[in-house]
């Protein structure tokens, strides 16, 4: 354990190496992340100062989100040091594809709120297709592991990346199911 901690240190202490533009997309990258974490927390947290009651399930989505950001932290520092020259080639486009659907299904999602006729199978194809594009990174980053000597920290971010994404989605789809309980009268306490 003493051991991947000091790895731990090492990886997070490559941040030192970045340039103007690795600060630029690991702002955007994590920050939009962030701010995913800050607007679902924000608004249950919001529908609860007012009473509202929100299942379970609707929870796990910041919970899940928070993860996924502590994750992607660690993760983007190797991303944007050690293994640049790594992901410029179709693991890059992996990376975007991912995003791209991460994205919209998110965005979709909240959509199907007021159109579920209309959007709730687009989030549905964009969810899957998130999935499917992280396992496909997946595949590069263990080769890449398995191969290169990549580090424990990578690969064990990536475990929590997974995690908090699945946890967060899967719970939205849950709460989506359920008829997204909660969202109506927390809209409606601060109409």
């Amino acid at each position: 354990m003493t051991a991947l901690l000091q790895e731990v240190g090492v990886y997070v202490g490559r941040i030192r190496q970045f340039e103007r533009s690795d600060w630029i997309v690991y702002l955007a990258w994590v920050g939009m992340m962030g701010g995913l974490v800050a607007s679902t927390a924000g608004f249950l947290l919001a529908g609860s100062s007012r009473g509202v009651t929100f299942p379970p399930e609707a929870w796990l989505v910041p919970a899940g989100a928070a993860l996924f950001f502590a994750a992607i932290a660690v993760d983007t520092i190797g991303h944007r040091t050690v293994y640049k020259e790594a992901l410029r080639g179709a693991e890059s486009l992996v990376h975007h594809i991912t995003i791209f659907c991460g994205i919209g299904s998110v965005v979709m999602l909240v959509l199907a709120y007021a159109h579920p006729g209309t959007f709730a199978i687009p989030a549905l194809v964009l969810t899957i297709l998130s999935f499917v594009y992280s396992l496909v990174d997946e595949a590069f980053h263990w080769d890449r592991y398995r191969n290169q000597g990549a580090d424990r920290v990578e690969m064990w971010s990536h475990v929590f990346i997974m995690t908090g994404h699945l946890v967060m989605m899967l719970a939205w789809w849950r709460w989506y199911q359920l008829g997204y309980p909660g969202v109506a009268e927390t809209l409606a306490a601060f109409r």
